[in-house]
């Protein structure tokens, strides 16, 4: 199971995304960048609400306490601090207006849905499959470490402190994965169970595509932002 859970990530993972291929070779405009930290936003924004659901179905307090470090790690203990803190940092560094990114203003429709999609599935699917769809963070320390190299070298706009967000994570990830292999390699004890891991790791590396296929339509080709989007040039 692991091995097949490995073989998703390689093929499917967003890292292979033509948008994130953009991204990585230094080749997106600052409105474009703009548009990806804002819409990136709305899922960091989604990200704890997801955990709180998840948190709300765990029986056992011991797995309630481990699972609540994803909360503080994004929310941060007080205000200012986690790691949403950080990726509002980042879309000020942008250009931005913090206001605007809090309010949500300007975020594709294809982006509320797949993430939306995202919190609905671990609401309403088995404990496993929910725990499981958190897998993704076996391949994020990858495309965080690139981001960190090539968007300090090729955007003039980002320093270190803007790209905070992701240095955190490098260590946080990890180890939230890790859990999350753990907890499904134990508890998948049939072969229905391992193919339903399987399945959703699938779809949660269907809601990172989609995510990126919006972005791609709207502001790189065709280039059609739909009605009440974000347009850099505004």
């Amino acid at each position: 199971m692991e091995r097949a859970l490995r073989e998703i990530g390689a093929a499917r993972y967003h890292d292979k995304h033509p948008f994130h291929i953009l991204m990585r070779e230094g080749r997106l405009t600052e409105g474009q960048l703009q548009a990806w930290a804002l819409n990136r936003y709305y899922y960091q924004s989604r990200v704890p609400l997801k955990d709180a659901a998840l948190m709300a179905r765990m029986v056992d307090p011991a797995l309630r306490r481990v699972w609540s470090r994803r909360v503080l790690d994004h929310d941060g203990k007080a205000e200012g601090e986690g790691g949403l803190a950080r990726w509002l940092l980042l879309c000020e560094r942008l250009g931005l207006a913090r206001e605007d990114v809090v309010a949500e203003r300007g975020i594709l429709p294809a982006t509320r849905f797949a993430v939306d999609a995202y919190i609905d599935f671990v609401r309403s699917r088995s404990l496993l499959e929910a725990i499981a769809s958190s897998l993704t963070e076996l391949f994020s320390p990858g495309i965080m470490r690139e981001r960190l190299g090539t968007m300090l070298a090729q955007y003039d706009v980002i320093d270190e402190q803007a790209l905070s967000y992701f240095t955190v994570r490098l260590d946080q990830a990890p180890a939230d994965a890790d859990f999350a292999l753990d907890y499904v390699k134990r508890h998948a004890t049939t072969p229905d169970l391992r193919q339903a891991v399987c399945d959703a790791l699938l779809f949660k590396t269907d809601v990172l595509w989609a995510q990126a296929d919006a972005l791609q339509h709207a502001y790189v080709e065709p280039g059609l932002p739909p009605p009440g989007a974000f347009r850099p040039e505004a």
